[in-house]
């Protein structure tokens, strides 16, 4: 069949004729296509293996659904022989003849005669598949038919070993038919699935070709090496399915029984499927693939033997160490061979990477896989991680890479060192990489100031962390190993971050702390806070040194157990207790001293201690004269000793001798005495002078105190620091102070010294505990603890008067003797009487005696007798008798009328008002006697009048007079609720307390409502208002007629509105009425719900807010200059400004009212009966009227035709006469315009002129009949209305213009010509023609009636060839 290739043209022989075609194809560049690419072999780049029919050696891979005579003879026919006297036979392919699949393969059998593969006989759908080994590229097909080529059939293809199909073209006769859906070619891509009819005709009988190109010569081809493309082009099966046999129509033909009979079937003389091995132009021949049919002569193998160090049954992948290009197609000047890959002897295969390709700038892609010799990288260029490349070493020797020599525990990733060296990079091979605070060649040592390498650090070594204020200045702050850092001198711990005990403030001092300093008693220990340098103190003592006591509590002091002598019991002798009166010094404790004369004594109880030890007795004295005392002193306790420290010492009761020489003040007993706590103990002295000064007269001394004195031995103090103590002690002469009377207030370094004792022997800080009476301040001294006492207020807590004082309290001790009248400014101590002069008493001596008054000079009370008491500064009289008042008694009270001054003769009695004061009728304030007629006048109280007071004044009412009336009542005010003139008598009933003249618009017994007409509160101040009442909104009987007068509410003032008003005045509608002052009220608005756009309205017009076009109080009705059907639409007017009165329209129709000689609904056209163009409209003559008038009759009749035609159209049944009916009904449509129309005269016969001369000949006339009646015409609407048209004849004198213009509009035909009298024939012959049987159409019964058409036709046209020279007469 294919026995010419070329660039250009293809030459086929069809037949046995041998009719040789010459097809051009044009090239498309694609792989391996025979008829697109060079000739087989290797130029230019690519390599072309050669191509052929895959069908050769393929017999056993070829297989037919159907094939004649496999199961024993089948009997055919040959169509194309039926003039022959043989033209059926038998099909037998039991054997290895016969009709097989495999006959498609060769042309001829082994004897030389043709041979074909047919199938069964009447088999419509039979399928042809072939199988191949492999993946092959599949060019184009061509099957030669021995019968009638198929009326469809569809190519298929599968890609995957025939697990999915896909259609490659489908082929019929008619495509719409039997591949609905599936477009005609040409397609626009060569993937296009479509239908070709080209090779489907049912010509010729035998040697027909179906022919498919995978890549159609006529659609170009953008990129043959698409995906897309190569996908199109592989195939491993191959299927072709036949699904419509052609026949000739005919019947069944033969006795055989077949569907068809045995002239139909598939037969198919030769099978070409062109195509090649699939090498993607890497190989230039193909061998036989494992498993592939044995090898025969022209046979097409499947495996491709590869170039360009590809490999793979089809060259599909590079060989191995070749992957550094990606692998590609071979291309016609571009092999793309397979590149290898650099691995440098360390790798025995790699891959391709696109990321890595692409990263390289499309240069190289290669990437070796499993790098030996410790090497690792793209190219196995570099070394594994703990390796490094050695550079004595060639790259490619197996010993170029060496072990790293690092500290895996301060070296970065466990060990890594620099695996080549870079001086760009830094790097050098071998170097070890230390982590951060790591240093040395194998990072085995820590940085300094850094500690501590181990592996799981992710840093090495571990931060010093010392505390640079703590530790010593230098480049190695901390051991490397340990970590412990260098310390200074009061800095403790690893980090050199806290101070030693009994340290504080750590700081960048050369010694990095500061002592505590902490009070040694005020204390508990010398240990500070490392922050703050707090010491822990005692109770109540506060300060970072425990040296400040708190608010309210002092230090006791060294000699605070003081015995104060002026305390003191006489014990023999003369002895003077008395407070110091001298100028006040520090010489003396306590309020005073003892003045004892020569063997005098006294005894004082010792003052409580704090605790059991021993103390020093001293004698603070002051000799009066240079002479030598001695005192003989016994201390004895009152119960044995309870504590250890003192029950040893015997006897409890001991005798001191003591020298008192006059130059000093105070003397220590020679011994100590141990006191304890919760013990009494007493103190007996006895004091005498010496032998050889007890001449001189008038002996005595002073004795201040005794005081106890706590010795301080070393070991009281609890620190071996503080040993300096007693020291310090000694040279602030803080213990010689403490024996003698103090001077003044102790030094400061003495006080802390005092506080630092006292806190350590009782245990903190002591409460001052200040009397609150006593004390002018709950603060005490800060030593010794003396509260700030009141005037001659003594005692350490200011809680005892001092000496001749009495009345201890806030205001101190007094007694306050009055100088005038007393004689002693001393007093009582306990009582605090003072000693009065004559006639003086009180406890201050400062009153007078009762009944006398102004002292100091005393005088008699004057109160005429009626008091005996007066004030004792003032001389008024107290308590005045006898209803008399005033500063002596000298007048009556109110109520009383007399003189009551002594020696008067009279007395006070009581006023008649016109009861007595205190009988329960008095109503007066007062009373006078008349001095003519001796006649009493009252002064009346408020609400009462009359010289006696016997009835009620104006506004007030009751019955006052005479007593014991019954009914009788007090005058009490009118209540009326300030709504009456109270000066009025007439305002209210004096009697029974009525109101009768109400003010300010109220009224009531009590005016304590509004009037009528009025609303408010009468109970307040003008609180009746006026009621305002809208007489339009009120209801009427609620008003008086002609007053405008209208009654509200009482309290709220609120109207009684009619209905739907609201307001208090009833002064407008409720919402959604309007109207105010109707006679029922306020009408509702009744808004149109659709067409308002709210459905409240105006309150006085009641006017609706509409909408667009809608009109009318409440909307519904059209706006002006708008019409239609309110319910549904309302449309503006169209009227024509230039045609209408006004722009406003009928509001139902919309109709516009015209000016003369318009018309239109929207007068826009010229009335009927006018001629010209709107708006220039001008009369048309008389004549129009007579037409007019006959035009009229034309449409009662054209209204008679249509009632004829409906019911026509019920009765017919056929499809000629329902389309003629429809035909009609078009068509008196057409005839009713004409005859509405305004201008009939328009158009006159200059048209019907113009086509008379071509359509005298009746052609068109003719021909439009015909079609018309052989339902094919669209004008059949204009054939058909010749007859019913004009079916009444015109009067004489009818307008020739008016027939022609309505023929020549309706009939579309010439017109006779003649005038007058042709037009009347005319109109005759159509009225004939209506009178025919069924009113209109004899040919179309005709027709009906079975006559051929050709017959009809024939009539039809002698009838209109008779009619129309009838016209032309």
């Amino acid at each position: 069949m294919w026995e010419k290739f070329s660039t250009s043209f293809t030459f086929i022989q069809v037949g046995e004729a041998g009719v040789r075609l010459k097809v051009q194809i044009t090239y498309v560049c694609a792989h391996e296509v025979p008829d697109l690419l060079p000739r087989p072999g290797c130029s230019g780049g690519s390599c072309y293996p050669p191509t052929g029919n895959l069908v050769v050696g393929r017999s056993q891979s070829l297989h037919a659904s159907s094939t004649c005579g496999l199961s024993g003879p089948e009997p055919y026919c040959i169509v194309s022989h039926l003039q022959d006297s043989e033209k059926c036979f038998f099909c037998d392919s039991r054997g290895q003849g016969g009709h097989r699949i495999n006959n498609v393969i060769s042309l001829s059998g082994p004897d030389g005669e043709r041979t074909w593969w047919q199938a069964e006989s009447g088999v419509e759908n039979v399928s042809i598949q072939l199988d191949l080994e492999g993946e092959f590229y599949f060019t184009h097909l061509i099957m030669t038919f021995k019968t009638f080529r198929p009326a469809g059939l569809l190519i298929e293809r599968s890609a995957d070993g025939g697990h999915s199909w896909r259609v490659y073209r489908y082929y019929a006769h008619n495509c719409s038919g039997l591949f609905p859906g599936v477009p005609l070619t040409p397609g626009r891509k060569v993937s296009d699935l479509v239908c070709d009819q080209r090779y489907s005709n049912i010509e010729p009988s035998s040697q027909g070709e179906v022919i498919f190109k995978v890549l159609d010569p006529a659609i170009p081809v953008a990129d043959p090496y698409s995906p897309e493309i190569q996908e199109l082009l592989r195939v491993t099966n191959l299927r072709v399915n036949f699904s419509k046999l052609h026949t000739l129509g005919d019947g069944p033909l033969g006795a055989w029984g077949h569907r068809h009979g045995p002239h139909y079937y598939y037969a198919l003389y030769e099978l070409v499927v062109r195509g090649s091995c699939l090498c993607h132009g890497h190989a230039s021949e193909c061998a036989p693939a494992p498993g592939a049919p044995p090898s025969v002569d022209g046979m097409v193998h499947g495996l491709c033997v590869c170039q360009h160090r590809t490999t793979g049954p089809h060259c599909e992948r590079c060989q191995d160490l070749h992957h550094d290009q990606p692998w590609h197609p071979a291309e016609p000047g571009n092999p793309h061979a397979c590149q290898k890959c650099e691995c440098h002897q360390h790798a025995r295969s790699c891959h391709f990477d696109m990321a890595v390709f692409v990263a390289s700038g499309n240069v190289s892609g290669g990437v070796c896989d499993a790098c030996q010799h410790h090497t690792a990288g793209r190219h196995c260029e570099i070394c594994r991680p703990f390796y490094h490349r050695d550079p004595r070493e060639d790259p490619r020797s197996p010993y170029t890479c060496k072990s790293c020599d690092c500290d895996p525990s301060g070296t970065l990733d466990g060990g890594l060192c620099d695996t080549h060296t870079d001086e760009v990079l830094g790097l050098l091979s071998g170097q070890c990489r230390c982590k951060a605070h790591v240093w040395g060649p194998r990072c085995d040592t820590c940085r300094p100031g850094y500690y501590g390498l181990s592996p799981a650090l992710p840093e090495g070594c571990l931060s010093c962390r010392c505390d640079p204020r703590g530790t010593v200045p230098g480049d190695t702050p901390c051991d490397p190993i340990s970590g412990d850092c260098y310390c200074k001198r009061f800095v403790t711990g690893q980090n050199c971050h806290q101070c030693l005990p009994e340290f504080w403030g750590l700081s960048n001092d050369f010694t990095g702390c500061r002592p505590c300093d902490c009070d040694f008693g005020g204390a508990y220990s010398n240990r500070c806070s490392s922050g703050e340098g707090l010491c822990p103190c005692r109770p109540h003592l506060q300060g970072r040194n425990c040296l400040e006591l708190q608010s309210g509590y002092f230090c006791a002091a060294l000699d605070q157990a003081i015995a104060e002598a002026e305390l003191g019991i006489q014990v023999g002798g003369d002895l003077d207790l008395q407070p110091y009166r001298g100028p006040h010094t520090s010489s003396w404790t306590g309020s005073g001293f003892a003045r004892i004369e020569d063997r005098a004594g006294l005894m004082l109880q010792a003052p409580s201690v704090p605790r059991a030890m021993e103390y020093d007795i001293v004698l603070r004295y002051e000799a009066q004269a240079p002479e030598d005392w001695e005192a003989l002193v016994s201390v004895r306790a009152y119960s044995l000793p309870s504590s250890t420290r003192c029950a040893n010492v015997l006897p409890s009761e001991q005798l001191y001798q003591v020298a008192l020489p006059p130059r000093h003040r105070a003397v220590v007993l020679s011994r100590p005495f141990c006191f304890e706590p919760g013990t009494r103990y007493m103190v007996t002295l006895r004091l005498r002078r010496v032998t050889s000064t007890r001449g001189l007269a008038g002996g005595t001394i002073l004795l201040d105190s005794v005081s106890f004195l706590r010795p301080l031995p070393p070991n009281i103090f609890g620190s071996l620091t503080h040993l300096f103590i007693p020291q310090e002690l000694g040279q602030t002469q803080c213990l010689e102070a403490a024996r003698t009377p103090p001077l003044g207030p102790p030094s400061e370094s003495c006080a802390r010294l005092v506080c630092s004792i006292s806190a350590l022997l009782y245990g903190g800080g002591l409460a001052c505990e200040c009397d609150p009476q006593g004390s002018l301040s709950s603060e005490c001294a800060r030593v010794g603890g003396q509260c700030p006492c009141r005037p001659h207020v003594i005692g350490q807590r200011c809680d005892q008067c001092e000496l001749q004082t009495y009345g201890f309290g806030p205001a101190g001790c007094k007694c306050r003797c009055s100088p005038e009248g007393s004689t002693s400014l001393a007093c009582d101590p306990i009582s605090g009487q003072c000693l009065c002069k004559p006639g003086i008493t009180g406890r201050r001596c400062d009153q007078c005696l009762p009944g006398q008054w102004g002292f100091p000079h005393c005088q008699p009370c004057e109160c005429n007798g009626h008091a005996e008491q007066c004030h004792p500064h003032t001389g008024v009289c107290w308590a005045c008798g006898d209803a008399t008042t005033g500063r002596h008694c000298e007048r009556c009270q109110d109520g009383y009328y007399g003189d009551p001054v002594l020696g008067s003769g009279q007395q006070c009695r009581p006023c008649p008002c016109p009861g007595f004061l205190g009988s329960g009728n008095y109503h007066g304030t007062s009373c006078q006697a008349d001095g003519g007629s001796e006649r009493i006048l009252c002064v009346c109280a408020p609400g009462y009048a009359g010289p006696r007071c016997d009835r009620c004044s104006a506004g007030y009412f009751g019955r006052p007079w005479p007593e014991g009336v019954v009914g009788g009542a007090p005058c009490r005010p009118c209540q009326c609720n300030n709504n009456i003139d109270p000066s009025d008598p007439m305002a209210c009933d004096p009697h029974s307390g009525h109101c009768q003249r109400c003010l300010h618009h109220t009224h009531g017994p009590h005016c304590s409502h509004c009037q009528p007409g009025y609303y408010g509160n009468a109970l307040r101040p003008r609180g009746c208002r006026r009621c305002s009442c809208d007489l339009q909104g009120t209801v009427p009987a609620r008003c008086l007629p002609g007053s405008g007068i209208c009654f509200c509410d009482r309290l709220s003032g609120y109207c009684p509105c009619r209905p739907h008003v609201l307001g208090r005045l009833c002064d407008r509608c409720a919402p959604q009425f309007w109207n105010l002052g109707g006679p029922r009220g306020c009408e509702p608005c009744a808004c149109h719900a659709q067409h308002s756009l709210q459905l409240t309205c105006h309150p006085v017009t009641g006017q609706c807010p509409c909408q667009e076009g809608f009109g009318g109080r409440t909307c519904s009705q059209c706006q002006e200059g708008y019409w239609g059907d309110p319910e549904k639409e309302c449309r503006a007017c169209a009227c024509d400004p230039q045609g209408s009165v006004s722009l406003h329209c009928h509001p139902r129709t919309g109709a516009c009212s015209c000016l003369n000689g318009i018309s239109g609904p929207q007068c826009k056209a010229c009335v009927r009966g006018s001629q010209g163009s709107f708006p220039h409209c001008r009369p048309c003559p008389t004549c129009f009227s007579h037409w007019d008038s006959r035009l009229s009759r034309l449409q009662q009749r054209l209204a008679t035709l249509a009632q004829g035609r409906d019911a026509l159209s019920e009765a017919a049944t056929d499809r000629s006469s329902g389309g003629r009916l429809l035909s009609l009904e078009a068509a008196l449509g057409h005839v009713q315009g004409v005859l509405v129309s305004t201008s009939p005269l328009v158009g006159p016969l200059q048209q019907l002129s113009k086509q008379r001369d071509g359509l005298r000949s009746n052609e068109m006339f003719v021909k439009c009949l015909t079609q018309c009646l052989a339902h094919k015409s669209e004008s059949t609407s204009v054939c058909l209305i010749l007859v019913p048209c004009l079916s009444s004849t015109p009067d004489e004198g009818a307008d020739p213009e008016s027939v022609e213009l309505v023929a020549q509009r309706v009939l579309k035909i010439p017109l006779p010509q003649g005038g007058q009298r042709a037009i009347e024939q005319l109109l005759e012959e159509i009225q004939d023609a209506l009178q025919l049987p069924d009113s209109m159409d004899w040919a179309l019964v005709e027709y009906g009636a079975g006559r051929e058409p050709r017959d009809y036709l024939f009539s039809l046209s002698h009838f209109t060839e008779k009619k129309t020279k009838a016209w032309n007469g």
